[in-house]
Parts: C-alpha cells; sequence; structure tokens
C-alpha cells in the first residue's frame, strides 16, 4: 500500500510572517492527520528557519537544487546544503523551471531564463538520489501538445530523460508529479479518469521492480472541491499542490481528503 503524499508548492509568495502563520495555522488543524505524508515547498529563503521550527511530521522541501556539490555556481543551492538544514525533499523539472507556463505571467522575450532540460533534470535526480533527498520530478504536457496526441509521447520522454543512467535500486526514494502545464495556475484541472490514466501510463514507464511501490502525484489547480475524487483514483497518490497550498484551512482539507 503507498502512502499518500501531498506537498504544497508555494512558488514565489508569502513574506516570512507570513510563511510562519501558514504553517502554525496549517499544525493546528492537521495535528491529528496520520496515514498521510505532507509537507511545503517554500521559498529558499525561508525554507531553514521554518523545517527547524515545525512541531509536528511536517516535511519540508526545496522548489529547485543543483547538482554539484559546491563550486562557481552564482544562485545555486546544493544537496549537501539542504540535508544541512533540515530539508527533506526537492521538486525537480517543475514546468515553469523548464519554460513551460500554464499561464504566462513574464515577457515572452525572457522564457528562456527557466532553461530546464531532460538533462539537468537527470543530474538532479542522481544528486538528490545520492544525496537522501527525496526527489519530487514532474512530467507533463502543454495544452498544443495534448491537443495534437502527444501526451503520452511526451511524458514518456521526459521520464526516460529524467532516469537515464540510474541504476533501478537507487530509485526507491522516486517520486513523480504529473502536471499537466494547461491545467498549473489556470484554474483548469485535468478530468480524474484522465489523470489517472496518465499517472498509470507514467507507471508503466518506470522499472517493473520498483512499479508498485513508485508514488505519483497529480498536479495542477488541486483544491479542496477536487482531491478527494482525485485522491481516490487507483494510480494517483497524493498531490503536487500550488493555489491551494497558500492557505493553511485550503491545504488541511486537501490533505484531509487524502485520508
Amino acid at each position: 500500500m503507498r502512502t499518500k503524499i501531498i506537498i504544497g508548492n508555494w512558488k514565489m509568495n508569502k513574506t516570512r510572517q507570513e510563511a510562519h502563520d501558514t504553517v502554525a495555522a496549517f499544525t493546528e488543524l492537521v495535528k491529528n492527520v496520520d496515514g498521510v505524508e505532507f509537507g511545503f515547498c517554500p521559498p529558499f529563503v525561508y525554507l531553514a528557519e521554518l523545517a527547524s521550527s515545525s512541531s509536528i511530521s511536517i516535511g519540508f522541501g526545496a522548489q529547485d537544487v543543483f547538482w554539484a556539490g559546491s563550486g562557481a555556481f552564482t544562485g545555486f543551492t546544493s544537496v549537501a546544503m539542504l540535508q544541512d538544514i533540515g530539508a527533506k525533499y526537492a521538486i525537480i523539472g517543475h514546468s515553469e523551471r523548464r519554460g513551460r507556463f500554464g499561464k504566462l505571467e513574464v515577457p515572452a522575450s525572457t522564457v528562456g531564463s527557466f532553461a530546464e532540460t531532460d538533462e539537468t533534470v537527470n543530474l538532479k535526480l542522481k544528486a538528490c538520489l545520492a544525496g537522501g533527498i527525496v526527489p519530487i520530478v514532474c512530467c507533463g504536457e502543454t495544452l498544443a501538445e495534448r491537443e495534437a496526441g502527444n501526451t503520452d509521447s511526451v511524458i514518456a520522454t521526459q521520464i526516460a530523460g529524467a532516469l537515464d543512467g540510474i541504476v533501478e535500486a537507487d530509485m526507491g526514494p522516486l517520486v513523480i508529479a504529473y502536471e499537466p502545464v494547461w491545467a498549473i495556475g489556470t484554474g483548469k484541472v485535468c478530468d480524474s479518469a484522465e489523470a489517472n490514466r496518465v499517472c498509470a501510463m507514467i507507471r508503466g514507464c518506470l522499472p517493473a521492480s520498483i512499479q508498485a511501490t513508485t508514488r505519483i502525484q497529480y498536479g495542477g489547480s488541486v483544491n479542496p472541491g477536487n482531491a478527494r475524487e482525485l485522491f481516490s483514483m487507483p494510480d494517483i497518490d497524493g498531490g503536487l499542490v500550488g493555489g491551494a497550498s497558500l492557505k493553511a484551512e485550503d491545504f488541511a482539507q486537501v490533505v484531509l481528503a487524502a485520508v
């Protein structure tokens, strides 16, 4: 039986006080919840203090990570640094890091600044697996790719690229998040049956020895109104939650939907 995992991705939101207030309010709402793994990926500037201040089993993680252990890489953060401050997770290859936006909120001319590729996802995944950080590897198709009938091939390519050269025995901590790009930040949600179909397809892309144990989340406008139906699907093992994780009450309801 796979334990559901619900992770809130705050993206670039909240002040320091708002971050602490949200975690405190959420903690009170879920203090008696059992049988579900949950946590937050806040902005880097708050990660260390939030990870050290939580009073219950809330996991904290980073929204990105770099593959090198140290060096002249201005602005990046290593796996060892994440471990040092008590982080548990790292999101890898989020569509926004790849420059693939469901809702473009930056000038189109700047999209090249978001340059994640299958190769860099692979390097980051290897670093996390070697360094003891739980990797949450994102995959998903754009609206144009879906309308062209390329959903499965696009995602299969992303998964193959992410796992290239990684030994099956090392993949145990792996979490995958299926995030249809067209549903991220748009309020659109993939139909639960279709989301489950794609998650099952992703499972089939994994080595046979880890298919039954690897957790596959759904992400893309998950909220208190649709979480229970999504999480009831046999191949959806939780959610990577954006907007709904910014409010303690909403995120708590999403977590409770997985119980």
